[in-house]
């Protein structure tokens, strides 16, 4: 089975990131556009891992205190465009915990460097010749607070990727 664990988004986050979604589709953006409620913070991506109990019990070795992301800014890599998130040194404490965690425990995951970002559409093809920073004038404001993180499952669907939550773990103050 194919495993993440992730931060899912409230609604502010995703309503601010949809209403992006929906400018650049006004301005003749075509493409593969992230739904709603598969809108995410990827912190460690496993992919195929048959037990994911075995991922529950180190997310739950992960402590960490509820804290407060923001939207930051926009770009591209390779075929995909993405919301950035702001410089938090709490988002980057948790995910070297994480992954140090996944490690110790023998849990595969893709080691590339952690780059926080919420894909908004794979694949995009511009009708009006623009370039993505041309087509969003701001980025919104939206910040929420991170009390828990979320192991995912990934599926292909009839309609696209379906992810399902199948554990999470809440922070906690100390």
């Amino acid at each position: 089975m194919r495993l993440f664990i992730a931060i899912r988004l409230n609604n502010e986050m995703r309503n601010a990131l949809t209403e992006m979604q929906e400018s650049m589709q006004k301005q003749g953006v075509t493409g593969n556009f992230t739904r709603s409620e598969n809108m995410h913070l990827t912190l460690a991506f496993i992919g195929e891992y048959p037990d994911p109990d075995d991922v529950a019990e180190v997310m739950e070795q992960v402590d960490f205190e509820p804290f407060s992301i923001r939207l930051s800014d926009i770009g591209s890599f390779k075929g995909l465009w993405w919301a950035g998130i702001s410089k938090s040194n709490e988002l980057e404490a948790l995910v070297r915990r994480l992954r140090h965690a996944l490690a110790e425990a023998g849990i595969p995951f893709d080691r590339k460097k952690f780059s926080p970002h919420i894909t908004l559409i794979r694949k995009p093809l511009c009708r009006n010749g623009k370039r993505l920073p041309e087509l969003l004038d701001e980025i919104p404001e939206a910040a929420m607070t991170v009390d828990r993180i979320s192991l995912m499952r990934s599926d292909r669907g009839k309609h696209g990727m379906v992810y399902t939550e199948m554990f999470s773990v809440a922070g906690e103050r100390m």
